[in-house]
């Protein structure tokens, strides 16, 4: 199975966001690709999980919204 990312236009500028806003963005996307049915008909082994991203991205906003 063969992917292309030809079609895919960046919806935001990312030097007009902050990060908080980066980070929700971030997490959002991985939401979207975790439920998307392309991705749910991958098999393949990954050294990361998904629980792992996105929790290195809740940690991330936490981090950021206290500075």
């Amino acid at each position: 199975m063969t992917f292309t990312l030809s079609d895919i236009k960046p919806e935001v500028s990312i030097n007009a966001n902050s990060l908080p806003e980066l980070v929700f963005q971030a997490q959002e996307l991985l939401e979207q690709i975790r439920q998307h049915p392309q991705f749910k008909g991958l098999r393949f082994d990954c050294d990361v999980a998904f629980g792992d991203v996105k929790q290195y991205f809740n940690c991330l906003e936490c981090a950021v919204v206290v500075d």
